[in-house]
């Protein structure tokens, strides 16, 4: 009945582009809309105004003559106050976005080196928008946004900068392994000049402790025992000391045969041989 009537429907959205006689007459907006057939009314066709994607893969050459495969994602739409121009004067839209997405990666990305091409995405982009917002607009398209959703290397690059990495961080990981095993090395010689500082004034502590001891007991002796001398009470002393030794290489069981000759005069013998080498042990060399 409507198209016996000549009224048609615009949906939302939508625009319609009505021509008289094969001429452009006017833009239809959404809505029911009358058109007389038999006063050389007809309509053209329909334009819609709702954003659309395109997805444009292409193939270029870096600075550093690395080929890449830049992906950029347009979005862009028809002006309802340029319909009648998005509608005539372009043949196949994305066609003409695409050749002009081509020019402008091809002519800025040579001008990059790969890692520079990357970080700089949002420039290549800027670029592309720039110059698409430029020619579009005359056809009667805005462009919305544009995006360069990925940059591609070839398989064999990316193994490559991979590898690159990787050995990049192993390097830096090792460097930090050997500096902190020179610090444990560091750490452990100091720990161990420490102890044996500590263990030299423990020695010597004891041995001034022998010395006073010493000391005090000969005084002691010659004092309560007259007659005496200091000599007979040190000679006394190192007999003392001379049995306890026998005493504890006898008492050890694992201790080793020791063989040490004794007789009726081996402890004269013995208290000169002890005089004798601590005599030695304290002359100057």
């Amino acid at each position: 009945m409507g198209g016996i009537l000549g009224c048609i429907q615009v949906d939302q959205s939508n625009v319609a582009i009505k021509e008289t006689f094969g001429k452009f007459d006017e833009v239809l907006e959404p809505g029911c809309h009358c058109l007389p057939w038999f006063l050389g009314s007809q309509l053209a066709g329909h334009l819609s105004l709702r954003v659309q994607q395109l997805d444009v893969k292409c193939e270029t050459k870096t600075k550093d003559n690395v080929f890449v495969n830049v992906v950029a994602s347009i979005q862009f739409r028809a002006l309802a106050e340029k319909a009648s121009d998005a509608f005539y004067k372009l043949s196949n839209t994305k066609s003409q976005i695409q050749a002009y997405v081509f020019d402008v990666i091809r002519a800025s990305v040579p001008r990059l080196n790969l890692d520079d091409a990357f970080e700089q995405k949002n420039e290549i982009a800027r670029a592309v928008e720039d110059e698409l917002e430029k020619a579009m607009s005359a056809y009667g398209y805005e462009i919305v946004q544009t995006l360069i959703v990925d940059i591609e290397p070839d398989e064999r690059v990316k193994r490559a900068m991979n590898e690159i990495n990787a050995a990049a961080r192993l390097r830096v990981a090792t460097n930090e392994k050997a500096e902190a095993e020179k610090i444990l090395q560091i750490k452990r010689a100091e720990g161990e000049a420490e102890a044996k500082y500590l263990a030299g004034l423990g020695i010597a502590r004891q041995r001034q402790a022998i010395v006073d001891g010493l000391r005090d007991s000969v005084l002691g002796f010659s004092e309560n025992v007259p007659g005496t001398t200091a000599k007979d009470v040190l000679d006394m002393v190192l007999v003392t000391q001379y049995f306890d030794t026998m005493k504890e290489i006898g008492a050890s069981s694992k201790s080793s045969a020791v063989f040490i000759p004794h007789g009726p005069g081996a402890i004269g013998d013995v208290t000169t041989q002890i005089r004798e080498g601590f005599l030695q042990a304290s002359a100057p060399c």
